[in-house]
């Protein structure tokens, strides 16, 4: 029988991280080349077949996490290792998704943490590209109690990082059951935001998702690079209205200033998606990766709706710099 490429990176993966083999010896048992090894390694590892976890204990930065968690009242902080790049200029094109990456990593161990202490935990689950490398990395654990919630609309343009995508992975990775709110990321007009939130199997889930236990939330820059204009769900003319009202980031849609307040704009208005004051309740985790991010972070964490911050070190480092 011929064997299939997922089938081929699964003996792939298990020869050379846990038989031991080397590239050169998992090759020559497969019976391919090395640089065909080293890709199906390389693909077990972005698809979430293989999940890495390193020993933080001597990383460092200690110092930084706690400097952030005593000034906004966290009960953590937890910083990746920083590259030593103060701009986002400067970073070298092929370690621009290591941030992500990193930040993942680390969010899915405390992840982990929770659903073994609340194998019934009720997660609420934000977008994009921090949340997907979280759902990348979260091979290996099952947890068949835990219900997985979206905390804004669903219907996205942007498939690849959208609310639905991560709910379904992350209760498909763990054997959870997923739960998303079946209405668009922002509705036409606050009429038919009124109208949509009324609907009865829009109002199950989000009673859900306004009660979870744990929170997992992403910060969102707003600048033409951001992922709200780079998949089209805010226009440039929109985009330049926000600055003028002065909002300076979003998380879930909602829009909000320096002290991360929301702020006076149409799109607050009409965005489909859990309220600050409800996540206020919950046990809010914000994931921040790269540096474009600092003065949005900043501004939720001086919300104080975060109880948990893992960042990237880069990030933090210009974060305990403005304190």
């Amino acid at each position: 029988m011929e064997t299939t490429e997922a089938q081929l990176m699964s003996r792939a993966a298990w020869l050379y991280y846990l038989g031991g083999l080397n590239q050169e010896e998992t090759s020559v048992r497969l019976g391919l080349t090395r640089a065909r090894v080293n890709k199906l390694l390389q693909q077990a590892r972005e698809t979430g077949l293989v999940s890495i976890s390193i020993d933080r204990r001597d990383i460092g930065l200690m110092e930084v996490e706690e400097v952030i968690a005593k000034t906004f009242g966290l009960d953590q902080c937890l910083c990746t290792p920083a590259l030593g790049f103060d701009a986002v200029a400067s970073l070298p094109p092929v370690l621009a998704e290591f941030p992500r990456r990193a930040v993942g990593s680390v969010a899915v161990s405390l992840l982990r943490d929770t659903l073994v202490a609340k194998p019934d935990c009720v997660v609420g689950t934000g977008w994009g590209r921090t949340l997907d490398q979280l759902t990348r990395q979260i091979a290996g654990l099952k947890a068949p109690r835990a219900r997985f919630v979206s905390l804004m609309g669903s219907l996205t343009a942007n498939s690849a990082f959208n609310p639905f995508e991560v709910v379904q992975s992350l209760a498909r990775m763990t054997g959870g059951e997923g739960f998303f709110l079946p209405v668009p990321f922002i509705a036409d007009s606050p009429a038919d935001r009124e109208i949509l939130m009324s609907q009865r199997t829009v109002s199950k889930v989000l009673h859900m998702a306004r009660h979870p236990d744990l929170a997992i939330i992403s910060v969102g820059e707003l600048t033409e690079d951001s992922l709200l204009r780079q998949s089209g769900m805010i226009s440039a003319a929109e985009l330049t209205a926000l600055h003028e009202a002065g909002a300076v980031g979003d998380t879930n849609g909602i829009f909000f200033d320096a002290n991360g307040l929301p702020v006076d704009h149409p799109l607050n208005q009409r965005t489909l998606a859990v309220g600050f004051e409800s996540l206020r309740a919950s046990h809010v985790m914000l994931l921040s990766a790269g540096l474009e991010k600092v003065e949005a972070t900043l501004g939720l964490l001086r919300n104080g709706l975060v109880k948990s911050l893992v960042v990237d070190g880069d990030a933090a480092l210009k974060i305990a710099a403005a304190l």
